[in-house]
């Protein structure tokens, strides 16, 4: 496994592949976590007499610049944490930049525009792709992959630009496959696993595959909704996938067989929209109004989930319960949170959506094992799928 440590850098440029994909609401970051969470491997190469080269992406442009995807508002913030200036010229590729590049010395920083600006970037053309790595790879003398959030991609930036120069994994992408090998080898038990977030189908296939690891499975969020239904219950007009509804049966037939306890709530919180101002009421799973949403999971369920939250040494969590953005539908995220924290092993928050949630809420970092930067990465290392982005790293 090639070590950050081991790769010479000082008086080099490194191409740094960071994930600075950060949730911009009016050109403001909402939450500046995977800017941070990028900073310790910066620091380090800096030390090392480094000169970067930072590439990431934001949103979802589709192969073409979009003033709202832009990084400028990152890179502000990137300055501002590291207390020095960021050099961006909006631009990915060209002589300017090649130029801006190479005139780089040790200590100074370039930041890149939105890596997904270019097509080829994530285009699913080997070729396509291998040019414009090969004008990437231009701009440095060595790689650093350092952008987990996005090692499930086979992207230009992720998977071919690593092969065409000498390449580490950088201290994010380490320390997050370092615990992700706990929840996946020999994991400490009791092992509770958490889900939540909108939709049965984002999680299906990790819930086939955890369903044989783990002793407790906790379901929230408004996937549950799904879950309910496929028991018979009214659901009223809340979030469901009406097509996952046997292949759900099927899941609770499969968690009973293999002896996990499989925990949904008991109780629901409603309301008749989907607003911040919507009244809540708390009511029984078995008694939702055919007019009523559920927004979040009920306090007795809450308390419930957290119980065997406590009960656990090894806890993943990922998606929150209810929602969490809106102050009436929040408490059920902000319980299982809580009880993360009491973990006396290892408690893993993981997804852009949990880790804003547990700070939206008042909860430091710190308050927990671990917050993976990584959603849709973590969640497919999980289900067992080869990651292309870890490959290219030798990982």
């Amino acid at each position: 496994m090639p070590n950050l440590a081991d790769l010479d850098v000082g008086g080099k440029r490194v191409f740094l592949r960071c994930d600075l994909n950060v949730p911009l609401k009016d050109g403001s970051i909402k939450d500046d976590g995977r800017i941070k969470a990028s900073l310790p491997t910066i620091q380090l190469l800096l030390k090392e007499g480094a000169s970067i080269v930072i590439a990431a992406h934001l949103g979802r442009p589709k192969g073409v610049p979009a003033a709202e995807f832009s990084l400028a508002p990152v890179a502000k913030r990137l300055g501002e944490l590291l207390g020095q200036e960021i050099i961006f010229t909006g631009e990915l590729t060209g002589e300017s930049i090649a130029k801006t590049a190479q005139a780089l010395i040790p200590g100074q920083i370039l930041l890149l525009e939105n890596i997904r600006f270019d097509a080829a970037e994530t285009s699913k053309d080997e070729a396509e792709r291998l040019v414009f790595a090969k004008q990437l790879a231009e701009l440095a003398d060595v790689y650093v992959g350092d952008g987990f959030g996005a090692v499930h991609r086979k992207h230009a930036s992720v998977f071919d630009l690593p092969q065409l120069l000498p390449h580490a994994a950088g201290l994010l992408i380490a320390a997050e496959v370092e615990v992700l090998k706990k929840l996946t080898q020999n994991p400490a038990r009791p092992y509770g696993v958490v889900l939540g977030g909108a939709k049965v189908s984002d999680k299906l296939a990790v819930i086939e595959n955890l369903l044989g690891k783990v002793d407790v499975l906790a379901i929230g969020g408004g996937m549950v909704f799904t879950f309910l239904a496929a028991q018979g219950k009214e659901i009223g007009t809340s979030l469901v996938e009406m097509e996952m509804i046997d292949t759900v049966k099927g899941l609770i037939h499969s968690a009973q067989a293999k002896g996990v306890k499989l925990v949904l709530p008991t109780d629901i919180v409603v309301g008749p929209s989907f607003s911040a101002d919507a009244l809540p009421t708390v009511v029984g799973v078995d008694a939702i109004p055919a007019n009523q949403m559920g927004l979040d999971i009920g306090p007795e369920s809450a308390a419930a989930f957290a119980t065997e939250i406590e009960k656990c040494v090894t806890v993943f969590w990922n998606g929150p319960m209810g929602v969490f953005e809106f102050a009436n539908f929040a408490a059920g995220t902000k319980v299982v949170a809580a009880a993360l924290t009491k973990v006396s092993g290892i408690s893993v928050v993981g997804g852009g959506d949990s880790a804003a949630a547990v700070r939206a809420l008042g909860f430091a970092d710190s308050d927990f094992g671990y917050i993976s930067t990584g959603g849709g990465a973590s969640l497919e290392y999980l289900e067992g799928k080869e990651l292309p982005g870890l490959v290219a790293l030798g990982l």
